[in-house]
């Protein structure tokens, strides 16, 4: 309720409906419609989630203009802000570094 009212008769937003959605084919695992300690967990923690690869494919997907799967230092250049913004370049700090690839 803090973050929607629902209106009586009013429709709900597409973003509600997708929460509700994700929450009952994603997070409510055992389907008694609550989340307990355990599917918490899973979200906040997931054991089959890789974080790091996958905010790199992220990166490479929001940047790589030509879709070549490769990126040029053009390409990371125009979108610095979202490589500093950045988890996997540990906040901007790994850029600074020289490194070969690049």
């Amino acid at each position: 309720a803090d973050m929607f009212a629902n209106e009586e008769g009013g429709p709900e937003p597409e973003w509600v409906i997708t929460e509700r959605e994700q929450f009952s084919d994603f997070r409510d695992l055992n389907k008694d419609g609550k989340m307990d300690k355990d599917e918490i967990q899973h979200w906040i923690l997931p054991q089959d989630y890789d974080h790091a690869l996958a905010e790199a494919r992220h990166l490479v997907y929001e940047s790589d203009v030509d879709k070549d799967q490769k990126l040029t230092k053009e390409e990371v250049l125009d979108n610095w802000n979202m490589f500093v913004g950045s988890q996997a370049t540990n906040y901007g700090e790994d850029l600074t570094r020289n490194h070969d690839e690049l």
